[in-house]
């Protein structure tokens, strides 16, 4: 199998035979720990083996932003380039800008930004390419947060980019050439971990998550919204439990409902990501992750930001829902996929998952 394929091949397998791949087992969401807060202290991941704790804890004095159940959007018309495809890289970070000082309440991109990493953070950039330069993460967002990084004072060669294959990655423009000097690029193709095996509660499943996640102190999640057509609807959870570890067709079994829960829930995740930024310059109605149905992916123009990845994955979720009542198909449930496993993280203590509670705010530049 080429390596260029490999990925779209193995979801397009899945998608076949991955709800016979393994046996579910019952009262999963039951057996997981809710998530915990943890003390302040010298920045340092966890143990990548022995036992030991994955959580990673931020530096000493440093409390990261969080807002539970808040997300901010932001909108701007006419903020694609002509063909459609990418943002206006001006646009892009404009909107960036405008999303996260509405969340932080912070002047600019770099005073924002400084609420999330300190400059002794090492971080992961977990981006999304799998839809390939169709629909990926827009290197127009992920650039102006790496120089921003940058400028609040963590250091470059303590930043890494971080996808699944080397197709998806080229999938967001993101590369060694156009990143700030220092700043790593990594592709781990289901192999690059160097922790124990880790049994996830409740699937009967064990697995490894990868090394650049786990040297790392913090994460910043870069998803989009889009359908999945195995668990339904796939954004900001999924984008950090499938896509850093070295399993991820093993945990697509009944709608992956809980098992994005139970692996989000994990101390080597939930204790990392500070800050998730959604690319929603397009949304996917039907035929993903993959690009399959372009006839179903439509303009949507907008950015948003949250601390909450429930949070966002209930707003996107039914985004996608409205978008394919609004274009003649079913809803997921109805279509038999819906996304449980977002209400299972709420239930976990992972953030917030009822579209009442959630606190929207809509700025229109």
């Amino acid at each position: 199998m080429q390596q260029r394929n490999d990925g779209r091949e193995a979801l397009e397998h899945i998608e076949r035979d991955g709800l016979t791949r393994r046996t579910f087992v019952a009262g999963a969401a039951a057996a997981a720990v809710a998530t915990t807060l943890l003390p302040s202290g010298v920045a340092h991941a966890g143990s990548a083996g022995g036992g030991k704790s994955l959580a990673a804890i931020p530096p000493a004095g440093f409390v990261p932003f969080a807002a539970p159940g808040r997300i901010v959007k932001v909108s701007k018309s006419d903020c694609m380039m002509p063909n459609k495809i990418y943002p206006k890289a001006d646009d892009a970070r404009a909107m960036l800008e405008r999303a996260l000082t509405e969340l932080t309440g912070k002047s600019n991109l770099v005073e924002s930004v400084r609420m999330f990493v300190h400059p002794d953070d090492k971080v992961c950039v977990k981006v999304n390419g799998i839809a390939e330069q169709n629909m990926g993460t827009n290197k127009e967002l992920v650039l102006p947060f790496l120089d921003a990084m940058i400028q609040a004072g963590v250091k470059p060669q303590n930043i890494t980019v971080l996808e699944q294959y080397n197709s998806f990655l080229a999938g967001t423009r993101v590369n060694a050439q156009n990143v700030p000097t220092g700043v790593g690029v990594s592709v781990h193709q289901n192999k690059d971990a160097t922790m124990d095996d880790l049994l996830i509660s409740g699937t009967g499943v064990s697995t490894k998550f990868v090394r650049v996640l786990t040297e790392a102190t913090a994460a910043i999640n870069f998803s989009l919204i889009k359908d999945h057509s195995i668990c339904g609807y796939t954004g900001c959870m999924k984008n950090m439990t499938h896509g850093c570890q070295t399993l991820p067709h093993y945990f697509h079994t009944h709608h992956a409902s809980p098992q994005i829960a139970m692996l989000y829930g994990q101390d080597v995740i939930k204790s990392r990501v500070r800050l998730n930024i959604t690319d929603g310059y397009k949304i996917m109605a039907n035929g993903g992750p993959l690009w399959k149905q372009p006839q179903y992916v439509f303009p949507h123009e907008s950015v948003y930001a949250s601390t909450d990845p429930v949070a966002m994955d209930a707003y996107g979720a039914d985004l996608i829902d409205k978008s394919r009542v609004e274009h003649g198909l079913p809803t997921l449930a109805a279509a038999g996929r819906p996304p449980a496993y977002i209400q299972t993280a709420a239930d976990l203590g992972l953030g917030i998952a009822n579209l009442q509670q959630i606190q929207l705010k809509s700025v229109t530049l």
